[in-house]
C-alpha cells in the first residue's frame, strides 16, 4: 500500500512537472513570437473587429508599390517647394514628376506609375524597421509588398465626380501634440483586416502589417483646397451621410502591406515631438485622374458594380 501511494505521488509529481514544462515552453514560444515591444504596439489578437459600413460598388486600380524608390521630404499640398526635415521622408506613388520644387499645377502631365493613366499623386511617410543600433531617426526604409487602391461608394446615395486638382488628407502628422482629434491612423494584419488598431500591430508569422488610409469623402462643392487642407473635404457621419451643403464623392482607400516579422520594431517617420507615434500616420493625395476616367469611376460606383 505504501509503495503504491508513493508511486501515485511520484506519477502525479511527474505529470505536474511535465505540465509546467509544457506551459513554460508555450509561454516562451509566445514571447518569442510576440514580445513586449512597448506601449505603441499591440498584439492583433487583442484588437476588436470593427464593422464595415461600406457603400455599394468599388473601383480598384494598380499604381505599383514604389519599388523604384520615389521619395523625398517635400509636401506638395501643405508646403510646396520647401524641403522638409530629413527624418520625415515620403513615399510617392502615381505621378512621376513630384519633387521638392513641385507645385500642384506643375504635376499636370507628369506621367504616372498607375496602369489606368491616373496621374494623381498619393503619398505618406515611409515605414522603417528599427534595430538596436539605430538612432532616434534611423532604421531601414521598407518597400511595401503591395499597395492597393480603391474607390468605394456611399451607403446613403449616389456619389458625384471629384473635381480635378482636389486635395485630400487622411490623418494628422501632429496628432500627439494636437490632441488626436484629427487622427485617422489604422493598423491591421492581412489575416484579420477587420481588426483595426491605432497602435502598431504585432501580426502572426506569415501575415503582413497593413496601413489603411481611409480618406474623407464629403466635398463642399466649391473648393479644391482650404486653409487647413481639410475643411473643403470632410468625413461622413458613421452611417455614411454627408453634412449639409456637402456632396458625397468616391471614398478613397489605400492599403499598404509590409513584411514585418513578429518581434521586429518598426515605426513611421515623424516630426519632432511626435515620437514616431503610430497615431500620427497620415496620407495625402492630389486628384489628377483624367475626366473620362473619373466619370467611369462614378458610373461604376453608382451602379453598384465592382470594377477594375
Amino acid at each position: 500500500m505504501a509503495y503504491a501511494a508513493r508511486g501515485r505521488r511520484r506519477a502525479a509529481a511527474w505529470a505536474l512537472a511535465i505540465e509546467l514544462l509544457l506551459a513554460g515552453v508555450a509561454i516562451a514560444a509566445g514571447m518569442l513570437r510576440r514580445p513586449d515591444l512597448g506601449a505603441d504596439y499591440v498584439d492583433i489578437d487583442q484588437v476588436a473587429a470593427v464593422p464595415e459600413n461600406a457603400g455599394p460598388g468599388s473601383y480598384t486600380w494598380d499604381c505599383g508599390r514604389n519599388a523604384e524608390g520615389h521619395r523625398n521630404t517635400g509636401n506638395v499640398v501643405v508646403t510646396p517647394g520647401r524641403t522638409g526635415p530629413v527624418h520625415h521622408l515620403h513615399d510617392y506613388l502615381g505621378n512621376l514628376s513630384v519633387e521638392i520644387s513641385s507645385t500642384v499645377p506643375s504635376l499636370v502631365g507628369g506621367g504616372t506609375t498607375c496602369t489606368n493613366g491616373d496621374e494623381s499623386t498619393y503619398y505618406w511617410p515611409v515605414l522603417r524597421t528599427v534595430g538596436p543600433d539605430d538612432g532616434p531617426h534611423g532604421g531601414t526604409v521598407q518597400v511595401p509588398v503591395s499597395v492597393s487602391f480603391a474607390f468605394l461608394g456611399n451607403p446613403r446615395g449616389p456619389v458625384v465626380e471629384m473635381p480635378r486638382l482636389l486635395r485630400g488628407a487622411a490623418g494628422d502628422a501632429y496628432a500627439v501634440t494636437n490632441g488626436g482629434a484629427r487622427a485617422a491612423a489604422v493598423w491591421s494584419c492581412s489575416g484579420s483586416p477587420e481588426r483595426r488598431a491605432v497602435r502598431y500591430v504585432v501580426c502572426p508569422r506569415g501575415e503582413q502589417v497593413l496601413r489603411v488610409f481611409d480618406f474623407p469623402s464629403c466635398w463642399d462643392g466649391r473648393r479644391v483646397d482650404s486653409d487647413d487642407h481639410r475643411r473643403h473635404l470632410v468625413y461622413p457621419a458613421p452611417g455614411g451621410g454627408c453634412p449639409i451643403s456637402t456632396f458625397a464623392v468616391p471614398r478613397l482607400r489605400i492599403v499598404a502591406a509590409y513584411d514585418i516579422a513578429p518581434g521586429t520594431r518598426y515605426r513611421i517617420d515623424s516630426f519632432d515631438a511626435q515620437r514616431h507615434s503610430p497615431l500620427t500616420d497620415h496620407a495625402l493625395f492630389v486628384n489628377l485622374m483624367p475626366d473620362a476616367l473619373m466619370r467611369e469611376v462614378v458610373r461604376c460606383l453608382n451602379a453598384g458594380r465592382n470594377c477594375q
